[in-house]
């Protein structure tokens, strides 16, 4: 039986719509002239933050998914990546933009990013929406990030807890009663 738990709001729905208006901008000049990008969400987590990122983008924009997992329905990273969905289209030679819940240990965006650049792009960036480098054991850091956090574990925006909590608009702090 899983322990009781309340959610304290840490990131605004307010302040992830600024925020994700500031790093679009960012990513549009890094692609402007594109022929068109490549933006591969990893699930499932990453599916909101995708949503709203492509329509932000002025871009010519192509989406697939690839679902990676290392957490199960566990609050601790197994540190064995999985990958359980593979893109659909081919990516050599073409720009990408890997989308990211949250880096945490590193694993995953490390273990994708290594599978896609073997598939020869012509540019790979990533984007995660939050950090936590105080958890991190590889040597991974995403292009761009939205906003680093402390070792909590949180919930909203895309990201769960035992499948619960996607569909929050914002990024609380999982707080066990």
């Amino acid at each position: 039986m899983q322990k009781p738990y309340v959610i304290d709001e840490m990131i605004s729905a307010k302040s992830i719509a600024a925020r994700l208006e500031e790093l679009c901008r960012e990513i549009h000049d890094e692609f402007q002239g594109t022929d068109k990008l490549v933006v591969v969400g990893l699930l499932r987590g990453s599916f909101v933050f995708i949503a709203d990122l492509v329509r932000e983008l002025d871009l010519p924009i192509e989406v697939d998914f690839l679902e990676a997992s290392s957490y199960g329905d566990g609050m601790e990273s197994s540190r064995e990546v999985r990958i359980l969905k593979d893109l659909r289209g081919a990516i050599e030679g073409r720009d990408v933009l890997v989308v990211e819940d949250i880096v945490d240990t590193g694993h995953t965006l490390h273990h994708v990013t290594g599978l896609l650049k073997s598939r020869e792009p012509a540019r790979l960036k990533t984007i995660a929406l939050l950090d936590k480098p105080s958890r991190r054991e590889v040597d991974m850091k995403a292009d761009w990030t939205g906003f680093e956090i402390p070792d909590e574990f949180v919930v909203g925006y895309g990201i769960d807890f035992a499948q619960r909590n996607r569909n929050l608009p914002y990024i609380g702090k999982v707080r066990f009663t």
